[in-house]
């Protein structure tokens, strides 16, 4: 009975190892095709006009990207501004003040519902609350729309980062006689900054690549992203959207194979950044 019994165990063991391995393989080689497509199409578009140029319609020659790719990096700056400052001071205040209170588990509660929530519904309510209220599309509400899929994101790796720094350095300063908020932000946060700026990374990579709230907010644009409070403006991905599936020209779809290949760019540097950042935090502790 022995003897079977190591014999079936040793079975399973190999089993579970072949099959880890081939679902490994598997998603691996779907990366790999899935930016090999994306790389040998989008190239196609690549050239001086297309980086500098704006996006323009059909039968006009020499269009880009340039003011999506602006217009994408204005709507991201303000989805920054917007949802960091509150995600970091709520993880901070979950943290080091409210780690085992009924309003720190609801709150904890709350972020994590809203980690689940599909960013379409993000862009609804906004489109509800900013939109349809001022009678206009603009990227200001897209960076709302985008800080709101931000802040819970930040708020939870902020708690996370911050509950690993060691007790000992809390009680070091408060012993010495420095008050709990200066403490927190002097010691407490700058044990933990490169896991803050790894967590604020993730985020900005998180909505880098969303639509769907974009389409009801910023909308889409052939102009430069100049009217960003009151218009429609110009972004990557809606941009994509556009081309790729409401233009049945070959031209329009190579620009958004290219424009797809940007962004999968950007979201690759951001992760990169992100395990080095995290990668070195490990050394140095």
């Amino acid at each position: 009975m022995r003897r079977r019994g190591l014999v079936l165990r040793k079975t399973i063991d190999i089993s579970m190892k072949l099959l880890s391995i081939l679902f490994v393989t598997v998603a691996v080689a779907v990366m790999l095709w899935i930016l090999y497509t994306v790389c040998s199409k989008g190239i196609e578009a690549f050239s001086w006009s297309f980086f500098v140029e704006p996006t323009k319609p059909y039968g006009i020659p020499d269009g880009g990207i340039a003011n999506a790719l602006l217009g994408t990096v204005i709507i991201t700056i303000g989805a920054v501004i917007i949802g960091v400052p509150p995600g970091l001071l709520g993880g901070i205040y979950l943290s080091e003040f409210a780690r085992n209170s009924k309003l720190g588990n609801i709150i904890r509660f709350s972020a994590n519902v809203m980690m689940g929530i599909p960013s379409i519904i993000c862009g609804l309510f906004v489109y509800a609350m900013l939109v349809y209220s001022t009678k206009h599309f603009s990227g200001f509400a897209g960076s709302v729309a985008l800080s709101v899929i931000m802040f819970p994101v930040i708020l939870r790796t902020t708690e996370d980062m911050l509950c690993m720094v060691p007790d000992a350095l809390r009680e070091s300063a408060l012993a010495i006689g420095m008050p709990r908020w200066r403490a927190t932000f002097s010691i407490v946060c700058k044990a933990a900054s490169s896991g803050l700026v790894t967590g604020v990374l993730l985020a900005i990579a998180r909505v880098s690549g969303e639509t769907a709230p974009l389409l009801f907010t910023a909308l889409w644009s052939d102009d430069w992203p100049f009217t960003f409070f009151t218009q429609p403006t110009a972004n990557l991905t809606v941009t994509i959207n556009e081309y790729a599936t409401n233009s049945p020209f070959n031209v329009m779809h190579t620009r958004a194979w290219g424009a797809a290949l940007v962004i999968t760019f950007i979201i690759l540097i951001l992760n990169i950044s992100c395990r080095i950042i995290f990668k070195n935090k490990e050394h140095a502790s």
